[in-house]
């Protein structure tokens, strides 16, 4: 696993906490405030997902897609968002950093193109949400070749055979989906319930970090603190939405909203 990604599990772990990874979306709500956003959630964030922009985001609900539409019609660019983050990484406050988006935002700018400004920008994972096993095993093996955590997906109608595959091949840091649906639903399930199908996951390689996202919101968090580490985005996109409707100052809510969110998971 990269360096930082391990060294942000194993803070947690002295603490007795799951790790808390907030995504938002990079470009929103404009270039500018997106990098002081990016800078104040990680007062309290452990490790940062920033999302690439993409106009068919298949798998995002409403609240990302909004924050997506404002980046792209601010003119964000995925040269602006490696530039975001390589003077991000210069604050000395900053975390972990894993780019999130889809495989034509990649192919587009060119896998080894993309993996070099990624290493040098200091990026710390990806996840390409349609780029499954085993057809992400070549672009894998580029991320691990620079040290960049590749991270997989796994959904609740994963067979266990394929589990097992997909956790052999993986590096040390998988994604599980709590329920079927687009990001920003609410749980469809209780959390023992997710917790109990999150363990029957973790059972398969215990030794590598498992996190759980989609539906975790400042409600919902606490009940799910038994985990490795806890993802919350659609909220946090929402929180943007509602302080730029309401004329308020979107980086300081942000602040508060995932300084909550920590208090929820100490």
């Amino acid at each position: 696993m990269n360096r930082e990604i391990s060294l942000a599990f194993r803070k947690c772990k002295n603490e007795k906490r799951p790790a808390l990874l907030t995504y938002i979306v990079a470009g929103d709500y404009n270039k500018k405030k997106s990098s002081q956003i990016l800078n104040s959630i990680s007062e309290h964030a452990d490790i940062i997902e920033y999302g690439m922009p993409f106009n068919a985001a298949t798998a995002d609900g409403p609240q990302i897609q909004n924050s997506s539409y404002r980046a792209l019609k601010g003119g964000i660019k995925l040269k602006d968002i490696f530039r975001i983050i390589k003077n991000y990484k210069k604050n000395k406050l900053s975390k972990p950093c894993i780019l999130m988006g889809y495989y034509q935002t990649v192919f587009n700018f060119g896998e080894k193109n993309f993996i070099r400004e990624c290493k040098r920008s200091k990026v710390s994972g990806c996840i390409i949400v349609d780029l499954p096993w085993p057809e992400n095993k070549n672009f894998s093996k580029l991320c691990k070749k620079n040290n960049i955590t590749f991270v997989q997906l796994i959904s609740p109608t994963t067979t266990l055979k394929r589990m097992r595959e997909i956790i052999k091949n993986s590096d040390e840091l998988n994604y599980f989906i709590s329920m079927l649906s687009t990001t920003g639903g609410k749980l469809k399930s209780s959390a023992g319930s997710i917790l109990k199908q999150y363990q029957k996951v973790k059972k398969i390689n215990p030794s590598k970090k498992l996190v759980i996202g989609f539906g975790i919101t400042r409600k919902t968090i606490k009940s799910l603190k038994n985990s490795d580490g806890l993802v919350v985005g659609s909220e946090l996109c929402k929180g943007i939405s509602d302080a730029l409707k309401k004329r308020q100052n979107p980086i300081k809510k942000l602040n508060k909203m995932v300084k909550e969110l920590k208090t929820q998971i100490r």
